[in-house]
């Protein structure tokens, strides 16, 4: 789902929009809906007696394994995905169930059943979008009712389309818009700027009080982080499938090598253990962020890490140019497509996260604009088709091995992209109207419903 600033422009969407500091196990499940709760307890008067959410769609029939309740339940107590605790964020959720009562932002505290006070409505779909949710409230001002979508990578709309203040958060006016690969390439290459150099130019402009390569950092610790406690914590994930962390006992595995012994394809492990360490994470519900979605959130920090880890002079500056050319290329599939399992299936997902981060190693590698977009648009184009179909509604199978295999790829798309000219025969823009086109297309059972594919047949066998 594209939006725009209500003048026909869309608003700047930058690497603080697409790279988020949140909670998992879902930025369209999870992190939006506690956005939207979130907002909406913020509206509500001082004397409200009741308060009630309806969650629609894909929000409702995968809702539970999301932990679409919980988000919303933390949402109304005001708790904001980016400081929230994962471990305290426990204890409230448990709390509300047991005493049925919920603190609000404003002090007062209400009679709340998530039983009865959270309603799931899987066979009725919200106009705008599949991830739809809507609040009502009653108190001596009569009945009050907002409705939000979730549109994917924790970005939330309201029943206009609009986004919420804080979701997009800039509308300035920026040196060199763009809403397609090609207009990127055209005024990069006039303005003599490597893409992540426009980026800078565009983001600097839009939040001018902001430190850049401070906020940059900041992200890249906190995917540091969660790769760190993903390679420690072990045990079974949440949610009944029994699965059992593996990065930890990789890890060992991989340190238990030889130091001569000789792999041709040594490094692929490590990119693998660093995706499967993020995603277990995210699973679990712990600190992850973002990138551009929680489904796909290992992929960019694994091939960070494959940057900083195997890349002879990879640098801080090399990181903050992954990390903003990854931006332009998620900020021109949320334009034209979108980052949106339930809209798109798993390509709108891992696909936009693979393009993404071969775009961001393409560009730390010292490749050209047009090898960078290159790059991209076989990341991409490779994951077109791809279904989301979690089983039992967790992201957990099919979802952690596909950031591994994902990583892997694109590794690869770059390394392709990188030994050629910049010459190739389908554009960036051409992969994502086909996304676009192949989600329409697709059916409703393998976009993050699990009425098909895996999410059927794992249970059935």
């Amino acid at each position: 789902m594209t939006f725009d600033d209500g003048a026909g422009q869309a608003p700047w969407v930058g690497p603080f929009d697409l790279f988020r500091i949140g909670v998992g196990p879902s930025s369209s499940h999870t992190v939006g809906p506690m956005i939207a709760a979130a907002h909406f307890a913020s509206l509500l008067p001082s004397d409200v007696e009741q308060v009630m959410a309806e969650l629609y769609g894909s929000l409702a029939l995968t809702g539970r394994g999301h932990a679409t309740d919980t988000a919303v339940l933390l949402g109304l107590t005001g708790a904001c995905p980016h400081d929230l605790d994962p471990d305290d964020a426990a204890a409230v959720a448990a709390d509300i169930h047991v005493r049925r009562r919920i603190l609000l932002p404003s002090g007062q505290e209400i009679a709340f059943d998530p039983a009865s006070d959270i309603a799931f409505h899987p066979r009725e779909v919200l106009p705008l979008h599949p991830n739809g949710l809507r609040f009502s409230s009653r108190g001596p001002g009569g009945p009050f009712v907002r409705t939000y979508y979730s549109v994917g990578g924790g970005f939330v709309v309201d029943d206009k389309g609009q986004p919420l203040s804080g979701s997009v958060r800039s509308a300035a006016p920026i040196p060199y818009p763009f809403a397609h690969a090609a207009d990127l390439l055209r005024q990069a290459n006039a303005a003599q700027l490597s893409i992540a150099e426009l980026v800078r130019a565009n983001e600097s402009a839009a939040n001018p009080g902001r430190d850049l390569s401070a906020g940059l950092s900041e992200i890249w610790a906190a995917m540091r982080a969660c790769v760190a406690r993903g390679l420690v914590a072990e045990g079974i994930l949440p949610g009944g499938l029994r699965v059992r962390r593996r990065a930890p006992s990789l890890l060992q595995r991989l340190r238990a090598r030889a130091e001569n012994e000789l792999d041709p394809l040594g490094a692929m492990d490590w990119v693998n253990l660093w995706a499967l360490a993020v995603n277990e994470e995210n699973a679990a519900g712990g600190r992850v962020v973002t990138a551009p979605t929680n489904g796909a959130a290992g992929i960019v920090p694994a091939v960070l890490h494959y940057y900083d880890r195997f890349i002879p002079g990879a640098s801080r500056s090399g990181i903050e140019t992954f990390l903003l050319t990854a931006a332009a290329v998620g900020a021109i599939i949320k334009r034209n497509a979108s980052l949106s399992g339930a809209e798109m299936g798993c390509q709108g997902e891992v696909g936009s996260a693979c393009s993404m981060a071969a775009a961001g190693l393409a560009a730390a590698l010292g490749g050209t604009n047009a090898q960078v977009e290159n790059a991209a648009e076989i990341g991409l184009e490779h994951n077109l088709g791809l279904t989301c179909d979690p089983v039992a509604g967790l992201v957990q199978v099919p979802c952690i091995e596909r950031n591994a295999i994902a990583s892997v790829k694109a590794i690869n798309a770059a390394r392709l992209a990188l030994h050629g000219d910049g010459s190739h025969l389908v554009s960036l823009d051409q992969a994502v109207a086909t996304m676009r086109q192949t989600g329409r297309d697709m059916s409703h059972k393998y976009k993050e419903t699990s009425l098909g594919g895996l999410a059927v047949n794992v249970v059935e066998c």
